[in-house]
């Protein structure tokens, strides 16, 4: 007979009184075949996953797996009806996260899950933790995720996460996962939470080659200032920008660049999350050293933000900044709103005019960098500090 629970992360959320999510459910007792003609429609390629007809909420049928070839992908799925709820809940990867609820409402908790929640660990179900590389970063990202509770790992658990690294089971996985699971850890309250604990485990260089040295000076800064980014709701682009920029602050562009250049291609960086990094990494820190006294020198920054066509990146740009300068302690005052009133004032200038007035076609960006210069020289400069 099929019976149907449910499991996963909105369950553990619901305990930690988070907002819910969307719900899985795991189905014990029933064929694909059952599952269609109750109409459920099929999603899943490697195993049986459904969408209800009404909530569109996956259903997954039990199953249990079997390790078979290095990397995160070696899995045989065995999915059919005399698959059992508790086989199916030894196969997750954290206690918190192998619970389950029946229709009468009643917790299933094999594994204590319920009393590792209470207690904020994070533990692994089995040994098969450590056959699935993924797992390593999921667990970063849920102390990213339930940073505020204060959640920790399991001795036995770090143990078995530092062993994984140590193995090389790490290696077998691919740019887009890591990316997927970083990007996620990012969008948290506490990234830094995620970064710190690959650090520990042993994993950050696998995916930042040669960001050791770094680490070592400037870890910390970035830690900071990426959560700072994150109290202040900066877009996950941006917080990726924020991270970089202060772990690399003080470093030569000969230094920085191809390590950025090494990072983007591994990770497969999104063009934006790329294009994000290296505008920090080359204009952050003159923007942020920009004299108050001196407003002709916003022209070379708004020019290479090409502010005249992408008017708000430029005041994201400067609002970043802002976040970076607050923790890297190197922010001129009133940054954004200086570079506001600079972009304001060229764009108050009449470009049909200046265009008709150069004498030759070739003349017009000379003559328009020219009158953008004279209106941000005509700005009122901010009087010196005593």
């Amino acid at each position: 007979m099929m019976q149907i629970y449910e499991v996963g992360g909105a369950l553990r959320d619901e305990l930690l009184g988070l907002p819910g999510a969307d719900r899985d459910w795991v189905v014990v007792g029933a064929t694909p075949e059952e599952m269609k003609i109750r109409g459920f429609q099929p999603v899943g390629r490697d195993f049986p996953v459904f969408l209800h007809p009404v909530t569109h909420e996956e259903y997954a049928l039990a199953r249990t797996e079997r390790k078979t070839a290095p990397g995160y992908r070696g899995f045989v799925f065995h999915a059919d009806p005399t698959v059992t709820l508790e086989e199916d809940l030894k196969r997750r990867d954290l206690t918190l996260n192998a619970m389950a609820r029946g229709p009468d409402r009643r917790l299933i908790d094999p594994h204590g899950g319920l009393a590792d929640l209470e207690n904020r660990i994070l533990r692994h179900v089995s040994p098969a933790f450590g056959e699935d590389p993924v797992r390593l970063l999921r667990v970063a990202r849920f102390l990213a995720k339930l940073a505020p509770f204060g959640f920790t790992v399991a001795p036995e658990t770090t143990a078995l996460l530092r062993q994984m690294v140590d193995d090389g089971e790490v290696d077998a996985l691919v740019p887009e996962r890591i990316l997927q699971e970083l990007n996620r850890g990012m969008e948290t309250a506490n990234p830094a939470r995620m970064f710190a604990a690959l650090a520990e485990w042993g994993a950050l260089k696998k995916f930042f080659p040669a960001i050791d040295a770094l680490w070592i000076h400037t870890g910390g800064l970035a830690n900071d200032a990426v959560d700072h980014a994150a109290r202040r709701h900066l877009e996950q682009p941006l917080r990726w920008a924020a991270w970089v920029s202060a772990l690399f602050h003080g470093s030569s562009r000969q230094a920085w660049h191809p390590l950025l250049e090494t990072w983007a291609g591994n990770l497969r960086w999104s063009k934006e999350q790329h294009q994000w990094t290296e505008l920090s990494c080359t204009l952050g820190p003159g923007a942020r050293h920009l004299s108050p006294q001196q407003p002709g020198e916003w022209l070379p920054l708004l020019e290479g933000c090409d502010a005249w066509r992408r008017p708000q990146r430029f005041l994201r740009f400067l609002e970043l900044q802002e976040c970076l300068g607050e923790i890297l302690e190197d922010l001129q005052p009133d940054l954004s709103t200086r570079g506001k009133a600079a972009l304001t004032a060229c764009q108050a200038l009449d470009l049909p005019a200046l265009v008709r007035s150069a004498p030759t076609p070739a003349e017009i960006p000379q003559r328009l960098r020219a009158a953008r210069h004279a209106a941000l020289c005509a700005l009122p400069a901010a009087p010196r500090k005593p």
